[in-house]
C-alpha cells in the first residue's frame, strides 16, 4: 500500500479506486497485499468504497472480504526470542505485530520511526511536521504499548506474526543486521522503507499468500497482475506473471519486474491496471 496504492498523503486517490472499479467490471478480482496489521489497511481502502480481500503483515495472515481471517503464519517463539536478542544487540528499536495487534516498548521511539517513514514516503520534507503527522496519526491507532516484549514470548495466546526494525542511518546499519537475522534460517527479511527492515516467517510472504488466493479461485498465474515498490514485494512480482515497478520503487524492484508503471504520486497503480485493460501484455 504504503509508496504504490497510497499517494503522498497516505491516501488511496480517486484515480486508483476508480481504475480498480473498473477492473472489478471486467471481471477482475482484487487483493490488497500489505506490510501494514489488517486494521491499519482496512479504514483506508473502504474509504475509497473499494471492499476486497486483505494479505496482511507481507502474508502472516490472509482475510477474506469480510475480513475472517483465511490463513495465518506467526514466527515460532524460540524464532523470536533469538531475533529479539539480536536486534537489542545492535541497538535497534524494533516493533512486534501480533494476532492481537501491534506492540512497542517505546511511545518516542515510534513516532520519530514513523515520521522518518513518512519523510521516505515523501508526505513532507521537513521532520519536524512528520513528527507531528505521526503523533496525530498514532492516537487513531490501537497500538499495546508494553514496558518490555519478555511477556510476548511466555504468553501462549499471542503469535507473533512479524517483527520491524527501525534505523535513521537506514541500510548502512540495517543490511548487515538483515544478512545476520538470515543466519538464524526459515526468516524472510525484507523492508517497506530505506529506513526499516520486516521479519517474518519464511512461509510468511505477499507470493506465496498471493499465489495460494490465486488458486482458490482457480486462477492460472499467467492471468495474476501484481504491483509493488519496495523489497517486501518482490516474492509477489516474481509470482504473477504480469507485474508492474511503480515508478518509485527501489532499483531491486525495477529489476524484478517485467512493467513500469508512473510513481504513486501521479497515480501509477490506476496506470498500470488500464494499460493492462487495454492492452493485453504477456
Amino acid at each position: 500500500m504504503d509508496g504504490t496504492l497510497l499517494n503522498e498523503k497516505m491516501t488511496v486517490p480517486p484515480e486508483n479506486a476508480a481504475a480498480i472499479k473498473t477492473a472489478a467490471q471486467h471481471g477482475v478480482k482484487f487483493i490488497v497485499a500489505t506490510g501494514r496489521s489488517y486494521n491499519e489497511a482496512k479504514p483506508l481502502i473502504e474509504k475509497v468504497g473499494i471492499h476486497t480481500p486483505i494479505i496482511a503483515m507481507n502474508g502472516a495472515q490472509v482475510f477474506d472480504e469480510d475480513g475472517q481471517i483465511l490463513n495465518t503464519v506467526p514466527i515460532p517463539k524460540t524464532t523470536v526470542k533469538q531475533i529479539f536478542l539480536r536486534l537489542k544487540a545492535n541497538g535497534l528499536y524494533f516493533e512486534v505485530m501480533t494476532d492481537h495487534g501491534t506492540v512497542s516498548d517505546s511511545k518516542v521511539n515510534r513516532i520519530e520511526n514513523v515520521a522518518a517513514l513518512l519523510v521516505d514516503l515523501k508526505t513532507t520534507d521537513s521532520f519536524k511536521i512528520a513528527v507531528s503527522l505521526a503523533s496525530a496519526r498514532l492516537e487513531l491507532m490501537n497500538i499495546n504499548y508494553v514496558d518490555s516484549y519478555q511477556t510476548l514470548l511466555t504468553d501462549s495466546a499471542v503469535n507473533i506474526l512479524k517483527v520491524i526494525a527501525f534505523s535513521p542511518k537506514k541500510q548502512a546499519v540495517l543490511a548487515p543486521i538483515a544478512t545476520e537475522l538470515e543466519q538464524i534460517g526459515n526468516l524472510a527479511i525484507t523492508a517497506s522503507s530505506a529506513s526499516n527492515i520486516e521479519i517474518n516467517h519464511i512461509n510468511a510472504q505477499k507470493g506465496a499468500a498471493l499465489a495460494s488466493y490465486a488458486k482458490s479461485l482457480n486462477i492460472p498465474l499467467t492471468q495474476v497482475m501484481a504491483i509493488g515498490d519496495n523489497l517486501n514485494d518482490a516474492s509477489m512480482l516474481q509470482t504473477a506473471h504480469i507485474s508492474f515497478a511503480m515508478g518509485n520503487a527501489t532499483p531491486e524492484i525495477k529489476q524484478c519486474a517485467r512493467y513500469l508503471t508512473d510513481t504513486n504520486v501521479n497515480h501509477g497503480v490506476a496506470k498500470a491496471i488500464q494499460r493492462v485493460l487495454q492492452t493485453k501484455l504477456s
